[in-house]
Parts: C-alpha cells; structure tokens; sequence
C-alpha cells in the first residue's frame, strides 16, 4: 500500500486483484499469503511446491475438467486426516464427501505431481492451514499431524520448504 502526502491510501494493481479475488469468491485470504500474493508474487515457477507455487486462481494443469465446480466460500469439511485408502466398503456418499474435500473452502497452491496437490484452507476451523490432498487421503500439514515437524500455515510451509526438508520429516 502507498500513501500520498495527504493520507489517501492508494492500492497497487496487485493488491486490487487480490480483493477483487477475494470480493468474487466471498472470502478473505489469510495471512501471511494474502500479504505474499498482494506484495510479493502471485507465483512462482521454483516453488515450493515441487512444480512451483500456483497463482491465485490457477489449477494444476493435471486437475482436470469433470470436476464439480469450486466454491471457496463453503466450508473446508475436514478437521483431522482421512485417508480414504484405508476403507475395504467406502459410504455411499465417500464420493460427494471427496468432492467437498478437493472443491470447498481451498485455494491451491501446487502440485507434486500425481494428483498430490497442497491447498491453503481459506474457509472452516481449519482456516490458515495447509493440507496435502491426493487420490489417497487428505492430511493436514504442520506438527500437529505428526507428519512433520514443521508449523502449521502458510508461513510454515514455505519455511519448511525453504530449509530444503522432506514434507515428511517426522515419520
């Protein structure tokens, strides 16, 4: 943000995309990638993720069109790991629930390839936070899923990322 001499605030172009992202979808991003997208880059081809950080309103290139269409403002439905995997008889409704998990209340950021995709959660209790989602299992990133031994959110991540260790380093 720039301020003139008279206390009038004036908005870069960056940051007017990120509201205007943020007024169309009926949410508000968290912080620190609100502060990243609007300051710093809306991208980057070196990562992290392994294939780069997506901008704002992309998808993976593998994500693919039969898929119901996104809606940022419903709740991200989880609160704890579910891997999918693991169930011999999945519910009637395992399909619809996997629909919510991959389209509600999630920006995201990049791909490891494979379908193994990392979303920022901008709506639900588990609003801020990163999750790994693939074709197996959804799993919340940061200490508290045992996985690592990193901090949860977006700042986190990207510090974890940074410091060139495994995403899952505490197993």
């Amino acid at each position: 943000m720039r301020r003139c001499h008279r206390g009038l605030v004036f908005l870069t172009h960056e940051q007017e995309a990120v509201e205007a992202f943020e007024a169309e979808h009926g949410i508000a991003l968290p912080e620190p990638y609100r502060t990243f997208v609007a300051e710093i880059a809306d991208g980057s081809s070196s990562g992290p993720p392994e294939y780069g950080l997506l901008s704002l309103a992309r998808l993976p290139d593998d994500w693919g069109d039969d898929q119901r269409a996104r809606d940022r403002s419903k709740p991200f439905p989880l609160t704890a790991t579910w891997l999918w995997e693991d169930y011999e008889d999945p519910a009637p409704d395992t399909g619809e629930q996997l629909e919510q998990v991959c389209n509600d209340g999630s920006i995201v950021l990049g791909t490891d390839g494979c379908a193994m995709n990392w979303h920022l959660i901008v709506t639900g209790a588990h609003r801020g936070h990163v999750w790994q989602i693939s074709d197996v299992g959804a799993v919340p990133f940061g200490a508290q899923s045992g996985f690592t031994t990193a901090e949860p959110g977006f700042g986190g991540w990207v510090r974890h990322w940074a410091a060139g260790k495994g995403w899952y380093d505490a197993v």
